[in-house]
């Protein structure tokens, strides 16, 4: 298999597993160097770090919570010193919450803020001037098919997941034409998520998707490989929605 990532360093936020899980053992497969970032699940991110050592050109752990400045900082320079210049980065640290709009508190609104907004702004802020000094950056934040389809139990992380959107939009048109910005939309994928939602829910949601299947998280790694080759090199401030047709 050609390594399309080579001599490239990458840090993907929220890696220890799902989604961010299946991209690092993307990266991994294609020779990058790979930076894991996670908050707290410390058992998942070793888990991740034994998948993708034997095939990384090296893997670190960066512990820090995304949605802190200083803890961007510290984890950004800690890459650098170990793995060298940052090429790639992949914002996909997030949370989510399922509830009626009278549960939602004022309280649980900025923390969504700060987890799924915040904490893309600041890894990218972190690492943009970089990658414009230097002329090469691709950056892929993971958004969610809630943030193009209306979802009335989801009034929070929906519109958090639309702010990342509209952030990948103007980033992309900021810090062209070197830096490219693009944006996955996943739709439903088997993810803790899933494997805990409400499975009534989750049947329902199968009958209105045309591909009839959740996806593997692979999937979403497979759109995002493509954002970072040279394969979308024309491509920048776009939004894929990875979604089995659910839009």
């Amino acid at each position: 298999m050609e390594k399309l990532f080579t001599n490239r360093t990458a840090v993907v936020t929220g890696g220890a597993r799902g989604i961010g899980r299946a991209i690092c053992q993307m990266l991994a497969s294609h020779g990058a160097r790979v930076a894991v970032n996670y908050q707290q699940n410390d058992k998942g991110a070793n888990e991740t770090l034994a998948l993708i050592e034997k095939n990384a050109e090296k893997a670190i752990l960066v512990k820090g919570d995304v949605s802190r400045e200083d803890e961007v900082t510290r984890l950004m320079q800690i890459v650098r010193e170990q793995l060298g210049p940052i090429d790639f980065l992949v914002n996909n640290a997030g949370i989510v919450r399922n509830e009626p709009h009278n549960e939602v508190t004022f309280a649980n609104w900025k923390r969504m803020f700060e987890v799924n907004v915040d904490g893309v702004f600041l890894p990218t802020w972190a690492v943009k001037d970089e990658m414009i000094a230097r002329k090469f950056g691709r950056i892929v934040n993971i958004s969610s098919l809630a943030g193009i389809k209306i979802k009335k139990d989801m009034v929070h992380y929906a519109t958090t997941k639309t702010a990342v959107i509209s952030f990948t939009r103007h980033c992309a048109e900021a810090f062209a034409p070197h830096v490219r910005v693009n944006c996955v939309a996943p739709g439903m994928t088997a993810t803790d998520m899933i494997h805990n939602a409400d499975q009534d829910l989750v049947a329902k949601l199968l009958t209105e998707t045309p591909l009839a299947r959740v996806a593997d998280p692979s999937e979403m790694a497979s759109v995002v490989k493509f954002l970072l080759s040279d394969d979308s090199s024309f491509v920048t401030g776009q939004t894929i929605a990875a979604c089995g047709g659910r839009c």
